[in-house]
């Protein structure tokens, strides 16, 4: 079994064409993959667990977000802060451990209500972060980063979509809520023995160029804003798409449907720009998708019929996981230490929690369309800086 050690020195420098450090075998990489996965699943089945809770009454609606947002925080916290706390080494017993703490506080959920509820996610966020990075510290050390990025954004909604198919089909009605905690509690304990085939440890990444010791360089910080912002316009308007159909004069039916079609376009969307790693450019692929994302606020905006509203939720889905992997290769340009790329999931999570913060603070109960101007204002933020990114990037550097 391939053993990544340290014995390639932390300066080495990236090369877009091998692994820094031993290539993991086949079977390394798909135990990372299972972990991460596990590590991300809360975030997808979380508002069918948690609005089960509060269909019990053992949440009240505004307890159902406070649960939600502290675990998205505590994710991000956790998937940031593991590589300053852990090192590089003995990645499997991290794993083990943080697989049973997700087990063990899924579990302890089903006992529990009210802020207790919220307590127990929030401390579920931090091993479940820590999955993510796991997962994330090998893709950074490929040689497409961008490729394993979209490769995990598009296995992970499959999985979410999977799962929560099967917990509204075959456990609420039986088990009620408390059974599809359990269920993802006996999933964590198959982290657990998965864990076992992850690497043991990883190589150092390389220190920037500039910046303090362990930590990105100055434009590495200022790319991780980019993805900070990015998620942040999209969970400001994603969690307002069912208020958004319902004041468009639709339908349950069709908000059902624009959810549906939002998470299907998600996975083709991560599909292409999986293919396309390596042959489109982070930079035009981040513009053509966040300048396409606005267009579509703009038809919400318009409170459209039902078929345009369909389409565009289908359009908004795609260019969201489509962008997602290539904000891997802009931190990557604009910290080549890959310390930046390494901390992207959680600016990327903290920016999900920010987004529907920042969205209810413009909405009101007769017009929420203030969480498309929000969301407009997000975006042009992140084309801002990618621009400033870009052309003040070092001659010497070539676009990804």
């Amino acid at each position: 079994m391939t053993v990544l050690t340290g014995e390639v020195a932390a300066g080495q420098a990236a090369d877009e064409h091998q692994w820094l450090g031993a290539a993991p075998s086949l079977s390394q990489q798909l135990a990372a993959f299972f972990v991460g996965i596990v590590g991300v699943m809360f975030a997808g089945v979380g508002p069918l667990l948690l609005g089960g809770l509060e269909a019990a009454h053992r949440l009240t609606t505004a307890q159902l977000g406070q649960a939600g947002t502290v675990e998205l925080l505590t994710m991000g916290a956790g998937a940031a802060l593991a590589g300053p706390l852990f090192g590089v080494r003995r990645l499997r017993t991290i794993a083990v451990v943080c697989s049973l703490l997700i087990g063990g506080l899924n579990y302890a959920t089903t006992k529990l209500t009210g802020d207790g509820v919220t307590l127990v996610r929030a401390l579920a966020g931090a091993p479940s972060g820590v999955l993510i990075w796991l997962l994330v510290g090998m893709i950074v050390r490929s040689p497409q980063p961008e490729r394993g990025a979209g490769l995990y954004l598009t296995t992970q909604t499959l999985a979410q979509l999977v799962a929560v198919a099967l917990i509204s089909a075959f456990v609420i009605a039986p088990f009620g809520v408390d059974g599809g905690f359990i269920g993802l509690a006996a999933l964590a304990l198959a982290s657990a023995a998965i864990s076992f085939g992850l690497p043991t440890a990883y190589v150092p990444l390389p220190e920037a160029a500039h910046g303090p010791k362990g930590l990105p360089s100055p434009r590495g910080w200022v790319a991780l804003a980019v993805a900070f912002f990015f998620q942040a316009f999209i969970l400001a308007v994603w969690i307002y798409m069912e208020p958004l159909a319902r004041q468009a004069g639709h339908g349950p039916e069709t908000a059902g449907a624009a959810i549906a079609l939002c998470l299907g376009a998600q996975v083709a969307g991560g599909a292409t720009a999986t293919v396309l790693a390596g042959r489109l450019s982070w930079f035009w692929a981040l513009v053509i998708a966040i300048g396409v994302a606005v267009l579509v606020l703009g038809v919400f905006a318009t409170l459209p019929n039902a078929p345009v509203f369909l389409i565009a939720s289908a359009a908004f889905g795609f260019v969201w996981l489509f962008a997602s992997p290539y904000l891997t290769p802009l931190a990557i340009e604009a910290d080549p230490s890959r310390r930046a790329a390494a901390l992207g999931p959680g600016a990327s999570l903290l920016g999900c929690s920010a987004g529907p913060f920042l969205a209810s603070l413009v909405v009101t109960g007769a017009d929420v369309r203030g969480c498309l101007v929000l969301g407009a204002g997000l975006a042009a933020l992140c084309l801002a800086i990618i621009g400033g990114l870009h052309m003040t990037r070092p001659r010497q550097d070539v676009l990804r």
